[in-house]
């Protein structure tokens, strides 16, 4: 079984979203922030379940 990781303040988003922007610019992360040490991470979205893994070459692999 998967383990799950909640976010904590240190994997807060690097940059806010601007308060009269709402919507328009992105959340940022850094890698380090959403692997927090990790090769692989697994985001639930929509009910489903995705991996994002780290290659041997530093690449990303978001995979269904």
């Amino acid at each position: 079984m998967p383990s799950t990781t909640t976010m904590t303040d240190s994997a807060r988003p690097l940059l806010e979203r601007p308060s009269g922007d709402a919507g328009r610019a992105p959340l940022r992360y850094t890698s380090e922030q959403l692997f927090a040490g990790a090769r692989h991470v697994v985001i639930v979205h929509g009910g489903r379940e995705y991996s994002l893994r780290l290659t041997a070459t530093n690449k990303l692999i978001l995979t269904a």
